[in-house]
Parts: C-alpha cells; structure tokens; sequence
C-alpha cells in the first residue's frame, strides 16, 4: 500500500528552469528565487507588484540607513514616484540632506572602506562606509539649505510634508538651470506630490541647519502634530475611499493601505503607529495596515523589530489580522 503524502509536501516542486542570456528579470525572480532568503525577496515582488500596486491601495514607504548617497533615490525611489507607486513617505532627514546633493549638481563617489579615515580626513574626505565625497558637498548644502529658508514663505510653523514640498520646488528649480532630470527625491516628490515626513527633523543637517537659522530670528518651526495627525489622515483616508493627493497621477484610492518599510528606527514606527493613533487614541473603528512588506536586517529578539514583525504589529492594531499569511495566523490559535 502507497504512503499517503504529506500535506506538507504540497509546496511547489523544486525543479527550476536553467538560467539563460534570455532570462528576464521577473522570470529570473519567479522561476529561480525558490528558497532561503531568495524566496523571501520573490515574495516580496509578488506581493508588491500583485497585491500592494492595486488601484484601491494608498502605498506609504519608510526609509532608514544612508540609502540615498548610494543612489536608490535616483534608480530606484524617484522611478516608482513617477510611476505612482509611492504615494507618501517619512524618512530620515540624512536621506534627504544626502538627497539634496545630487539635485544641486555635487558628486559622490566609490571608495574603499579599508582606507584610512586619517588619511581621508587629512583628505578632507567624507565616508559613508564606502562613499567617498568632498568635504565642501557638505558645506555647499549647508548653504543652500540656510539660503532657501530665509525665504519668507517659510517664516512660520508647518510639518514637514509642507517644509519638503517647499524645498523641492527651489531643489528642482536647481536641477533645471543644471541641465539635469530626476536626480533628487525631494525634487521627484514636490513635482508629482507625494508627501515627504521626516519623525525627527532635529536629527539631520537639515535640521541642525534651521536650528542654527533661528538663533538668527528665523521663525521656522516643525510642529510634530501636524505630521501625526496627517499620515494618520492618509492612512483613514485610503481606507475609506477617499481621494489622496497624488499630484496629477489622477490615481483614485478606496480601500486599502500598504506600508513598504526600508530598515527600521523612528521612520518605520512613526508610519506603523498610524493605525494606533486612529484606533486607540482618536478612538475611530478601524482594522489595521492591509499589507506589510519589511526589508531589515533586525532581529526581533533584540528589541529592533518592536512592533515590527507582521504578527507582533497585529497585537498593537497596526496590521489587520485577517490579512496575515497563514503561517502567521496559525499562531494565535
């Protein structure tokens, strides 16, 4: 008598297609990434491109690590913001300081990490790990971003949606008398009007910058209200079928909401607590986060990942538990 099989065993066969020179990339990921942390990337694309890119899906990123200085800003970010796939962000303020220099014409480059930070600093060479740029891209920046809030349309309090899109517009203005195109996210985001949150706009030169303007009178000033109370709109909004702000994309949210998180720190938590900020704090009747796609070397056992894995936001509000993977449902019965 034939062993009965497993259900266990009903996942896909292993059994890949030889990889060719006429490959394609979504064939590549579909028909070879089949385990291992590979099978997990292939699951992210799938759940992105199949589920997250939906018409009734509002997609909001979060961005942590020096992701733009290594260019993700101009292959990859500004890319899926003109094609209407990010629809709002929060990020660290360093990504978009670092962001600004591409969009006013200042060069980074590869270097070594094995080279000596005395020598780069008798160099006046500035590293992230293995970027290397003059020490001026950072004084030129200063200098532009102190410039530009000078101006009087800034003399006031505002989030940092408002104070971004502000500065996109003299940053895309800058790229226009360069000659260049699609250099810089904060450019990318005011053209096509994805708003951009940073959760704590002290930590970055960006910030440390209008500090030092408003020991000179400066009347700018972030209020950190406006931004929870407007991604926790953003969020409210998608869900119930309202139409989001997305420049003139003329792309129509009603139901859904998706977070694409990149990293982790105050970025990730500040676009999570969305959903317990309308359940448990403005006391509105809602579900949690539709889909959760994460990209992190954290573990949760050390405290990284608070609230952040798929199953531990459910237990917080942010993520519906009707929407987890099967695996995940199966512990909480």
């Amino acid at each position: 008598m034939a062993k009965k099989q497993s259900k266990l065993l009903q996942g896909r066969r292993i059994d890949p297609r030889p990889i060719t020179p006429a490959t394609g990339l979504a064939e590549l990921i579909d028909e070879t990434f089949l385990a291992y942390n590979a099978a997990r990337l292939r699951e992210a694309c799938q759940l992105f491109a199949q589920k997250m890119l939906e018409p009734d899906v509002t997609v909001g990123l979060s961005l942590t690590g020096a992701l733009t200085p290594a260019g993700l800003g101009i292959s990859a970010l500004i890319p899926l913001m003109r094609a209407g796939f990010i629809d709002w962000v929060v990020t660290t303020g360093a990504n978009l300081y670092h962001d600004t220099h591409f969009g006013i014409g200042l060069s980074l480059h590869q270097g070594s990490a094995a080279v000596s930070d005395v020598v780069l600093r008798e160099e006046e060479v500035v590293r992230i790990y293995d970027i290397f740029f003059d020490y001026s891209v950072l004084l030129d920046t200063d200098a532009f971003f102190r410039r530009i809030i000078e101006g009087e349309e800034f003399q006031r309090p505002m989030s940092t949606a408002e104070f971004h899109n502000l500065c996109g517009k003299y940053v895309r203005e800058r790229e226009r008398k360069l000659g260049l195109e699609n250099k810089s996210m904060l450019a990318a985001a005011h053209e096509f009007g994805v708003p951009l949150y940073t959760s704590s706009p002290g930590d970055s030169s960006i910030g440390m910058n209008v500090a030092a303007k408003a020991l000179q009178g400066n009347k700018l000033a972030f209020d950190p209200s406006l931004d929870v109370n407007e991604t926790a709109a953003i969020v409210l909004a998608a869900k119930r079928g309202a139409i989001h702000g997305c420049g003139d994309r003329g792309k129509k949210h009603g139901g859904k909401s998706a977070v694409f998180i990149l990293g982790g720190g105050s970025p990730k938590n500040f676009m999570l607590q969305t959903e317990p900020q309308i359940q448990e704090v403005l006391g509105i009747d809602e579900r949690g986060h539709d889909y959760f796609l994460q990209v992190t070397d954290a573990r949760p056992d050390t405290g990284g990942l608070s609230g952040a894995t798929p199953g531990e936001a459910v237990s917080w509000g942010k993520v519906d538990p009707d929407r987890l993977p099967d695996d995940d449902k199966s512990k909480r019965r």
